[in-house]
């Protein structure tokens, strides 16, 4: 599923800022086959969660849900700059997927009313397209940080074997995620 996201966010990413930018839809020159694809590409990836919600496996989306709700005195230490035992999640991975949750919530309300506000100016609300702007803004600044810390960042970049693979060596586990390791290690 992560591929999913991932491209969707990377379709709607950047057919949005070819719709912004005026430069780069000068070089493209479909504006209207932009709009389309942007508006599809978000029907299609809210589709693609439901059915994930629907039809997945519910027992880990609960417990990745649980994992992400989940706070702890450690979370709170490791975001203070302490080196301090992680679990499945750090807590930076934590706050990523609730600020990508809100993202998402908001991008589809002021998406919709953008959307359906060209069709009845009625629905027109006068700061959706500002928010969804600024909403791309964080977006584009988090998706950076977000590759640097998978393709750059030596420290993390082999967690990019777990999210494309499915494993991680158990010294970098340990290392990162220990109260997880720890626990997969006691499982087996």
């Amino acid at each position: 599923m992560h591929w999913v996201h991932a491209t969707a966010f990377v379709v709607l990413l950047g057919s949005g800022l070819c719709l912004y930018l005026p430069s780069l839809a000068e070089v493209v020159g479909r504006r209207p086959l932009l709009k389309d694809v942007h508006v599809y590409t978000a029907v299609a990836w809210a589709v693609a969660l439901a059915v994930v919600v629907a039809v997945g496996d519910r027992r880990a989306l609960l417990r990745t849900a649980r994992e992400i709700d989940r706070f702890d005195a450690d979370d709170r230490a490791w975001l203070r700059g302490r080196i301090a035992p992680q679990g499945w999640l750090n807590a930076g991975q934590k706050l990523n997927a609730i600020v990508t949750a809100a993202f998402a919530v908001l991008f589809t309300i002021t998406g919709f009313f953008l959307w359906y506000g060209e069709r009845d100016t009625r629905f027109r609300l006068a700061n959706a397209l500002l928010v969804h702007d600024w909403l791309m803004y964080a977006s584009f600044f988090l998706f950076v940080g977000h590759l640097f810390l998978a393709l750059v960042y030596p420290r993390t970049r082999h967690a990019l074997s777990g999210i494309t693979r499915g494993w991680v060596n158990e010294e970098w586990a340990l290392e990162h995620h220990r109260k997880w390791a720890e626990t997969v290690r006691e499982a087996e």
